[in-house]
């Protein structure tokens, strides 16, 4: 069989942002979710991974998941055998986008947890699926199954990120960037930019999706990490 495949969630997502991908890859090869929920730094998420999986293995994470990832290729390179960063990005926050996380974390630490999704919802998907309500239940409810408490050390282990640009140019694996079309979070230019400093990296960009493209476009997505599970390198 294959090497396993370890895959990282993003911010308030559950297994269930995979849940197409992992049916459409596990025959080939065992797949594994990484617990993104107990620490509260992004160094302590990655040792919690790199303690769970195997010795090597392929690695992708979506958005949080992709700040994993570069965390475990800055603490573990020579145990990941190819790298996929989905609708992510490798720039610290923006002070902006700090002060948005200090008020989304207000929000979960005053009984307003219910609130954030309807906060979020706008940026997350494509706009022509902003009235998926099915599509939006699904998100409500990893949501909900995450919980206040994880999302809050979620999203302070996120506010803590370093700065990940001068760290990608010593990537020297197959990689895969990833990114939604209408992703408003981590726009098309920001996966460009990522996939320019790598250089075994493949920039695609999947047509009708936004941030959640591996819910938005699950089969475009599927198909996009089986090729590049398949690819032997240079």
């Amino acid at each position: 069989m294959a090497e396993t495949l370890v895959l990282i969630p993003g911010l308030a997502n559950t297994s269930r942002l995979f849940e197409a991908q992992i049916a459409g890859l596990s025959s080939a090869r065992a797949v594994m979710v990484a617990d993104h929920t107990r620490d509260d730094s992004i160094q302590g998420i990655a040792a919690r991974l790199l303690a769970d999986a195997p010795e090597r293995f392929a690695l992708a994470g979506l958005s949080m998941g992709g700040y994993v990832a570069m965390e475990v290729m800055r603490q573990a390179p020579e145990r990941v055998e190819r790298l996929a960063l989905l609708d992510t990005s490798a720039r610290p926050d923006s002070d902006e986008a700090r002060e948005d996380r200090k008020r989304m974390i207000a929000l979960a630490e005053t009984g307003h947890f219910k609130d954030i999704i309807a906060r979020l919802w706008p940026r997350l998907v494509a706009p022509e699926r902003q009235a998926d309500e099915e599509l939006k239940e699904i998100v409500t409810g990893m949501m909900q199954e995450i919980g206040a408490g994880a999302y809050i050390r979620q999203q302070r282990a996120i506010m803590g990120r370093p700065d990940s640009r001068s760290m990608l140019p010593s990537i020297e694996i197959p990689t895969l960037i990833l990114v939604g079309e209408a992703d408003a979070i981590t726009p098309p230019d920001v996966a460009r930019e990522m996939a320019e400093m790598i250089e075994w990296a493949s920039l695609t960009v999947v047509p009708g999706s936004g941030h959640l493209s591996s819910l938005e476009q699950p089969e475009k997505v599927t198909q996009a990490l089986r090729m590049w599970l398949e690819h032997s390198g240079r």
